[in-house]
């Protein structure tokens, strides 16, 4: 089956040919056959060279497993996380916080403008808090936020970092080094089928993760920790999306990340020069634009907008998400879409809809 739709949406991304060829390939029993083991230990390897020297698990599930089970295996009742946020995803990380019996301290900023570090340095200043979350790029808003400050007073307070890197991480770079839970999906920048959450774990989480016992089985992330070495996955791994996985890898590191980055810096500015030529604006003001992912302020015509885009020129576009539906179109060029000629394509249809 052909399929010349073009789908240009911040994730999921589009799958390239050897990814899906890959995925076909016999399923054997991660379970029982050693010889899977030596595959997902080859593909924590390779993962390393995204992710840096923490200990690094892929979880059967879409991204925002990873968010839950970070939550759910790092905070016991009475624990204090301070929720950074300026946007979606970073307000959402109170409501798992409140789920696991902790409470959420939340540190907002509006969204179209950065992280508020002074507001943190404040927070950290008058109280004691154990965690703390924040989000990399927030893909509903298209900003990218500069967390290495953020990660600075964090560690001089004693305090265990979350990052949902979910929209950045293998498009733009990513301190790692700084993070103690840093969360990817495959989904994203990776140009992988959704289903698989990744994620890298430090020293410090670890002894936070093994202090308690979590009351779940499928967000605990302490099996994970001794799963290679043991050879017992918690449970029946994703055999399919585990193997599509590290072909995408393969591709990016064949590439190699600089080159990567580069071609989502150049696809991103080019991008938003032809959004300025057709007179559109970034959603984001006075923030970062996100190499992976570009918001244009279109109010009250964002959906009509998009309906146009897949039924006259088969290009699949998104809106914004909440109070911002209407409002933001998004164009996702991150992974295998961050191409000059699907851009060019996309802004081709994108002026003769405006016309």
């Amino acid at each position: 089956m052909t399929d010349d739709r073009l789908r240009m949406t911040p994730g999921p991304t589009e799958v390239p040919a050897a990814v899906r060829e890959r995925m076909s390939e016999p399923t054997p029993n991660p379970d029982v056959e050693p010889e899977f083991f030596a595959f997902y230990r080859d593909l924590l390897e390779k993962l390393e060279a995204i992710y840096g020297d923490d200990d690094i698990a892929t979880l059967g599930g879409e991204g925002i497993l990873g968010l839950e089970a970070a939550i759910a295996s790092l905070v016991e009742p009475g624990d204090r996380v301070l929720c950074i946020a300026n946007g979606l995803y970073g307000e959402g990380f109170a409501d798992f916080v409140e789920m696991a019996g902790g409470e959420a301290v939340v540190c907002d900023a509006p969204w179209r403008e950065p992280l508020d570090l002074e507001a943190v340095e404040d927070h950290l200043a008058a109280d004691s808090f154990d965690i703390a979350t924040m989000v990399h790029c927030e893909t509903p808003t298209g900003v990218l936020n500069d967390i290495e400050p953020v990660l600075e007073l964090l560690d001089d307070h004693d305090v265990i970092s979350v990052v949902d890197a979910v929209s950045s991480l293998g498009g733009t770079p990513v301190p790692t080094d700084r993070i103690d839970v840093c969360l990817g999906a495959s989904q994203k920048c990776f140009s992988a089928p959704p289903g698989l959450t990744v994620c890298s774990i430090s020293d410090r989480a670890w002894d936070k993760i093994e202090s308690f016992e979590t009351p779940s089985l499928y967000t605990d992330l302490e099996p994970w920790r001794n799963a290679v070495d043991e050879e017992w996955f918690p449970y029946t791994h994703l055999v399919a999306n585990l193997y599509g996985f590290d072909t995408a890898i393969d591709l990016l590191l064949e590439e190699g990340l600089e080159a990567v980055f580069e071609r989502h810096e150049t696809v991103a500015a080019h991008c938003r020069d032809r959004a300025a030529d057709l007179g559109l604006s970034l959603y984001p003001d006075g923030a970062q634009p996100s190499p992976t992912v570009t918001a244009l302020e279109l109010p009250g015509r964002a959906e009509a907008i998009q309906s146009a885009m897949a039924d006259d020129h088969d290009i699949v576009l998104a809106t914004g998400l909440g109070d911002l539906a209407d409002d933001v179109l998004r164009i996702g060029h991150m992974g295998h879409n961050a191409r000059l000629d699907r851009v060019d394509r996309t802004m081709d249809a994108l002026a003769a809809v405006l016309e």
